[in-house]
C-alpha cells in the first residue's frame, strides 16, 4: 500500500516517518520536495505516486506572522488542503490531516468536543478551519486529528524556548491564564498509526470512522505550569539554570500582547477518540518527562 506523507520534516511529520513506515511503501515529502504553495506541483506529485493514503502534516504555523501574511496562510492551510482532499477523493484514498485548538475562541468552560461550533479569533485559526471545511466538503474519506500545544525534540517549540531562556536569563515571566494539555509529536504519530491500522484493516469499521477527532494528552496546565514542570524536570536530570522553577513569574495574556489572539481555553475532549478507536491518552506529564530526559541527555553530551 502506498502512503504519501506531506510535511515530513516538521515536528509531527518527522515522527510520522517512523510510525507510518510499517504500513506500506512510504513516500515522505518535505517543504522543498512538495511545496504547498505550488498547487500544480502538489497535484503532479499525488497523481504520479497514486497513494491509497495521504497524510498531511504540512501547515503554515507562524501564528503571529499570519496576521500580516493572510494570503500565504490561506494558500497553504486552506487551498492546498482542499486540493489534497479533492485528489484523495479522486483516488478513492484516505486523507489524514491535522487541525488545531485555534479553530475555537477559547471562551468555553470545560473541554471542547468535536460537536462544538468553531469560532477562530486569528488569521491562522481561520485558515486552519477553512482547510478542515475543504476536507469535509470534498467528500473524501478522512481522519482529521485536532491537537494542541505540540512539542518535540525537533524544531522550535515552547519547552525548548523555556529551557534556553532559563539558562540565559536571571528572570522569566510566563503567561498563566491560558490553559491546555501539552501534546508530544511522538504521541500524535503513534495514535495516528494505531487509528490508521484499524481503518485500513476493517472495512466495516472504516465506513463509520471517517470524521474529526480530538487528539491531545490528558490533564490540564497553563504555559506557566508547563514551564515550571520542564525546568524542574531538567534540573532533576542535572541541567543548570539561572531561573528556578518557583521563581518564574506568572503574568496575564494582557501583559504579553502578541499580534494573534490565542484561545484562553485550549482543552479538547478526547472521548470520541476513545469511544471509536479504543485509544485512551495519557496525562501530559508522561511524554513531557520523556522529552526532558531525552533533551537533557543530548545537551549534556
Amino acid at each position: 500500500m502506498k502512503i504519501l506523507l506531506l510535511g515530513a520534516n516538521g515536528q509531527v511529520g518527522w515522527e510520522l516517518q517512523r510510525s507510518l513506515a510499517p504500513h506500506g511503501e512510504l513516500k515522505a515529502c518535505n517543504r522543498y520536495t512538495a511545496d504547498l504553495e505550488d498547487l500544480d506541483q502538489l497535484s503532479t506529485i499525488i497523481r504520479d505516486f497514486s497513494p491509497k493514503i495521504i497524510v498531511n502534516a504540512a501547515a503554515y504555523t507562524a501564528v503571529d506572522k499570519a496576521e500580516s501574511e493572510p494570503d500565504k496562510a490561506h494558500r497553504i492551510n486552506a487551498e492546498a488542503v482542499g486540493l489534497v482532499a479533492q485528489e484523495t477523493k479522486r483516488l478513492d484514498a484516505w486523507m489524514i490531516h491535522y487541525s488545531t485548538d485555534y479553530v475555537f475562541d477559547g471562551n468555553k468552560t470545560g473541554a471542547y468536543t468535536e460537536a462544538d461550533r468553531p469560532n477562530p479569533q486569528c488569521v491562522y485559526g481561520v485558515s486552519k478551519l477553512q482547510g478542515d471545511e475543504a476536507v469535509y466538503n470534498s467528500g473524501c474519506k478522512h481522519l482529521i486529528f485536532r491537537t494542541s500545544w505540540v512539542f518535540a525534540n525537533r524544531g522550535t517549540n515552547f519547552p525548548k524556548t523555556m529551557l534556553r531562556l532559563a539558562e540565559e536569563r536571571d528572570h522569566l515571566e510566563v503567561i498563566a491564564d491560558q490553559f491546555g494539555a501539552p501534546t508530544s509529536a511522538e504521541l500524535i504519530a503513534d495514535v495516528t498509526s494505531l487509528c490508521l491500522h484499524q481503518t485500513i484493516h476493517d472495512k466495516a469499521f472504516a465506513k463509520e470512522a471517517s470524521g474529526t477527532y480530538h487528539l491531545t494528552s490528558g490533564g490540564k496546565t497553563s504555559w506557566h505550569g508547563f514551564a515550571q514542570f520542564v525546568i524542574a524536570e531538567a534540573q532533576s536530570k542535572g541541567a543548570k539554570f539561572n531561573v528556578m522553577p518557583e521563581s518564574i513569574e506568572p503574568i496575564s495574556t494582557a501583559e504579553y500582547p502578541l499580534a494573534a489572539k490565542r484561545p484562553a481555553n485550549s482543552l479538547l475532549s478526547t472521548q470520541k477518540l476513545a469511544n471509536t478507536f479504543g485509544v485512551y491518552l495519557p496525562p501530559w506529564q508522561i511524554h513531557a518527562k520523556r522529552w526532558v530526559a531525552e533533551f537533557v541527555s543530548q545537551e549534556i553530551k
